[in-house]
């Protein structure tokens, strides 16, 4: 079941949204709030999320809602990453919690938290202890990222790649389980109250395997991905829909991101699109076939002959994280 719906992934993050291109997120602000309303107008009691922001930063919250985009979106969300990437301590989870309410009165989600075990397997063992205490019953959803390790032979997408040195190959070490589909001792100590956040990649052969490791840790919230850049596929609702169904028994936050290269203002799946309401469709679609369970919805536009010549550019979800926390 989907719970709700989140717009974009970490859009101030270099990474995700290319801010060079909108600077002060006046594009971003129009297509996701015009997705939105799309959104409220089809299933108006479905939770909207603003993609968590990736530096936690009140002046970029304070930014789109001049643009109005607050007043399409139901929850806010953050993402944080403290012993890996961001430049602030664990324990400091409250306050950076407190400085977005400070800025809304909208309910504050931690969509993606993690800890990778890039230099110990102790280290996300704490991580995990420490984040439960202070995040499970401090905001209604934390996601723990990831339950999956990445596996080394894909590219986790940042700008600098292995240029970045340690800071790029955390990335391949946030799941509790590795890929070699051994647990890490941190498994052992997944509080439920934690949801999970796990991205699949197009057609990705480990989806029957989440599922079971899932289940067997008592998993009930799951955040995971639907890429407008995939649906553009010519068999993207093939994959999507065996997708869905295999996370039918979790309450889902879908995440709707990623621009079509063949459709952005440059060729490549974070900028911004020409059309910023070509995101809204595939926002329609979605709702449409995975909410309301239409199951003819979202077959147009895939097979849309000036659409699909962009599919062979077209990129699967993707995790990746910008490394340094740049100010937008």
């Amino acid at each position: 079941m989907i719970e709700a719906v989140k717009l974009w992934n970490e859009p101030n993050n270099q990474s995700h949204w290319d801010f060079h291109l909108d600077p002060r997120w006046e594009r971003f602000s129009e297509m996701a709030g015009g997705a939105a309303r799309r959104i409220k107008a089809l299933a108006p009691g479905l939770p909207v999320v603003l993609g968590g922001m990736s530096p936690v930063d009140a002046s970029w919250l304070r930014l789109v809602a001049s643009h109005g985009l607050l007043d399409h979106v139901d929850v806010v969300a953050v993402h944080g990453f403290p012993l890996d990437w961001n430049h602030w301590n664990i324990n400091q989870w409250p306050e950076k919690i407190a400085e977005i309410e400070r800025e809304t009165s909208k309910p504050v989600w931690v969509t993606e938290v993690g800890v990778s075990t890039f230099g110990a397997d102790e280290v996300q063992e704490f991580g995990l202890r420490r984040t439960t205490e202070l995040l499970a019953d401090r905001v209604p959803r934390a996601f723990w990222y990831s339950l999956l390790d990445l596996p080394p032979t894909w590219e986790a997408t940042t700008r600098h790649r292995e240029s970045e040195g340690s800071a790029y190959y955390r990335h391949f070490y946030m799941g509790l389980v590795r890929d070699d589909r051994t647990p890490k001792p941190a498994a052992a100590h997944f509080d439920p109250r934690l949801g999970i956040c796990q991205w699949f990649h197009y057609e990705d052969h480990r989806l029957d395997f989440a599922v079971e490791w899932l289940k067997k840790l008592g998993v009930t919230k799951l955040r995971t991905g639907l890429s407008w850049a995939d649906w553009h596929r010519p068999d993207a609702l093939a994959w999507f829909d065996r997708q869905m169904a295999a996370l039918a028994d979790f309450d889902v936050t879908v995440t709707l991101c990623f621009t079509p290269p063949s459709r952005g203002i440059v060729e490549h799946h974070t900028s911004p699109p020409r059309e910023p309401a070509e995101f809204g469709d595939f926002a329609e679609a979605m709702v449409r076939r995975y909410v309301l369970g239409e199951r003819d919805a979202g077959a147009a536009a895939a097979t849309e002959p000036a659409l699909a010549e962009g599919a062979a550019g077209a990129v699967s979800t993707v995790v990746s994280r910008e490394v340094v926390e740049a100010a937008p």
